[in-house]
């Protein structure tokens, strides 16, 4: 009986995962379904952004600090398109650490919702704790500064918990290569698996057919992009000089 149980609940949280993306699919080639059960889908998952503030930034070493920013700017941008439940921390804000990034700020203005700490370690935070179980995700994206202290101590702590942690690697930095580098190969040998910003976006919007979003997440991307965002914004612009109508990755599908 206790086998047949067991069975059933494990059918029953499997269909309510599939369910759960309800995503506008108009391409009838593709079927979601057929996706690993460990990509990223809008509804699968919960992010966590840790300490992305003034005074933690000034010590990081393992990337400048104009490209973190801007990771970070596209992952808070990102999951406030898809609407991902999101939380957001400091440490010691009006004391120390000073004000979230204005890359996040642009996205989450509202610092009240902001978790602020003494602990480095945000999971011995009972409230972030909460407010990530809240969510109902068994998914966790963890982003944060350092990588090597506060990103590295939650993604551990989060993963003997039973989440199925990932780690944003270029939205994070360290106090210098070796820290960040030794942080991220702990973490990826206790079972964290790394994602890039760019990567996150790409791997939650997946189909290009997705008109719905289309537009904002090319808007995104040629803000964030980097030479990707580049490379878009110049077909697009040289598309709309030669034919009069921009290129569009939406269009692919059509053909077939």
């Amino acid at each position: 009986m206790k086998k047949v149980s067991l069975l059933f609940l494990s059918l029953f949280i499997s269909t309510v995962s599939f369910a759960q993306w309800d995503m506008y699919n108009p391409n009838p080639n593709n079927d979601p379904a057929n996706a690993a059960a460990q990509l990223l889908n809008p509804t699968n998952h919960t992010v966590l952004m840790i300490d992305h503030q003034s005074q933690m930034a000034f010590a990081v070493e393992s990337q400048p600090i104009e490209e973190l920013r801007n990771n970070v700017g596209l992952l808070a941008a990102s999951t406030k398109l898809y609407k991902v439940p999101t939380v957001i921390t400091t440490v010691a804000e009006k004391s120390f650490s000073g004000p979230v990034f204005p890359e996040i700020r642009e996205h989450y203005p509202n610092s009240d919702e902001y978790i602020d700490r003494s602990t480095m370690n945000s999971w011995e935070d009972k409230r972030i704790v909460e407010a990530v179980k809240k969510t109902g995700k068994k998914k966790l994206v963890i982003a944060g500064l350092w990588t090597e202290v506060c990103t590295l101590s939650a993604a551990l702590s989060s993963l003997e918990d039973g989440y199925e942690v990932y780690v944003v690697v270029d939205a994070n930095g360290g106090t210098s290569q070796e820290a960040h580098d030794m942080a991220m190969t702990r973490m990826i040998q206790a079972g964290v698996k790394p994602i890039t910003s760019l990567q996150y976006l790409l791997e939650i919007h997946r189909d290009w057919a997705r008109s719905d979003k289309y537009n904002d997440v090319v808007k995104i991307s040629k803000k964030y992009g980097g030479a990707y965002g580049l490379g878009i914004d110049y077909i697009k612009t040289m598309s709309k000089w030669m034919t009069g109508k921009e290129a569009s990755e939406a269009e692919g599908h059509k053909k077939n």
